[in-house]
C-alpha cells in the first residue's frame, strides 16, 4: 500500500513541475529541455524502485531542475544571447533553389536527410523551394518559389469571410457554462431551442455554435443535425 502511495504523490509532483515550466510539445524541446525531462524521469524512477529512498531526496533535485528550467526560460526571454546560447537559432538551408552546404556542414545536416523532408512536404525538387529553413526543434520550414505555391483568394482579387472556431456549447451531455458566458448566450435559450426538437442536453453528444452557422450538434445516436436549430439567436 505504501507503494502506492509513494506511486500517486511522485505523479503528481512531477505533473505539477511540467505544468510550472510550461507548455511544450515533444517535438519543440530544446536539447536543454530534452535533457531536464530525462533527468526527472529518471529522478521519478528512483523512489518507485527504491523503497529505502525518502521522497525529500527526490523532491529537492526536482525543485532544483524547475528552478533552473524557469530561470533560463526567463533569461533566453530576455537575452538573444543567452537564447541563442541555450536553444540555438534557426539556419537557412536553402535559398533561392540552392543549397547552402556551410550551413548544411554546421548542423551535421545530411542531403538524404533534407531531400527526405522536402518531400514530405510535398516537394521533390530543390530548384522549387524560395528558402527553406532549419528550426531549432529540428524541423524544416519551407517556402516554396511563387510559381510553385497554391494559389491563394489574394491572388484571385477575392475576400472569402473571415473564418471562426466552433465553440463548444454541449460535450457529452454537459453544457459548457463558460463557454456560454463568453458567446453571451443564455443557458435557457440554448435549452428552449434544444426542447423545439425535442431534444435535451443529455441526448447531445457535441454541439458547437459560430455566428454564421448558428448552433451544429452531433446527438449520442447518430441522428442528423435537425435544421431548426441553425442560426440560434443570441
Amino acid at each position: 500500500m505504501a507503494s502506492i502511495w509513494r506511486t500517486v504523490i511522485i505523479y503528481f509532483v512531477v505533473l505539477f513541475a511540467v505544468r510550472l515550466m510550461g507548455k511544450r510539445e515533444l517535438a519543440q524541446l530544446s536539447p536543454f529541455d530534452f535533457v531536464v525531462a530525462i533527468i526527472i524521469a529518471e529522478l521519478a524512477a528512483l523512489p518507485m524502485e527504491e523503497k529505502n529512498i525518502p521522497l525529500w531526496e527526490v523532491f529537492i533535485p526536482l525543485g532544483v531542475l524547475v528552478l533552473l528550467e524557469i530561470g533560463l526560460s526567463y533569461l533566453a526571454l530576455k537575452s538573444e544571447k543567452a537564447r541563442g546560447w541555450i536553444y540555438g537559432f534557426p539556419t537557412v538551408v536553402v535559398a533561392k533553389g540552392k543549397i547552402i552546404d556551410s550551413n548544411m556542414r554546421k548542423l551535421r545536416y545530411n542531403t538524404n536527410d533534407l531531400l527526405a523532408q522536402l518531400r514530405d512536404k510535398g516537394i521533390f525538387d530543390v530548384s522549387e523551394v524560395e528558402y527553406a529553413i532549419m528550426e531549432v526543434p529540428g524541423t524544416l520550414s519551407v517556402v516554396p518559389k511563387a510559381a510553385k505555391r497554391p494559389v491563394t483568394p489574394q491572388d484571385m482579387d477575392l475576400t472569402p469571410q473571415e473564418a471562426e472556431i466552433p465553440i463548444p456549447v454541449i460535450l457529452d451531455g454537459s453544457i459548457q457554462r463558460r463557454n456560454l458566458a463568453d458567446l453571451d448566450l443564455q443557458e435557457e435559450t440554448v435549452i428552449s431551442k434544444l426542447a423545439q426538437q425535442n431534444l435535451r442536453a443529455e441526448d447531445i453528444f457535441l454541439a458547437t455554435f459560430t455566428q454564421a452557422a448558428g448552433l451544429r450538434i452531433i446527438s449520442k445516436i447518430g441522428e442528423p443535425i435537425p435544421p431548426g436549430l441553425n442560426h440560434l439567436e443570441n
